[in-house]
């Protein structure tokens, strides 16, 4: 049985010049663990969510996200709203 290498992406949503979020970065194995230690050195939130991973995972850098993809990655946001927001009330 062969391991299932690690994938990771990150997202960005600028609201003054995006009208989606776009990909920012993609990757698997190596790249996916340089990805999660960026956003850990930058406390960014990490949300682990193995079927969205698959499909923004497909996406190339810069790409916006397909429609299709809107409410789930909505989500995502709203995680890292919440995170954000809780990270500050412990400051």
């Amino acid at each position: 049985m062969t391991e299932k290498r690690k994938k990771a992406a990150a997202l960005r949503y600028d609201l003054e010049k995006d009208f989606a979020p776009k990909i920012t970065a993609t990757g698997k194995g190596l790249v996916a663990d340089e990805i999660l230690k960026t956003a850990k050195e930058n406390d960014v939130p990490i949300l682990k969510d193995p079927s969205l991973i698959e499909l923004l995972a497909e996406l190339n850098i810069n790409e916006t996200i397909p429609d299709e993809l809107y409410q789930a990655v909505a989500e995502v946001f709203a995680f890292v709203y919440q995170s954000d927001k809780e990270m500050k009330l412990k400051e």
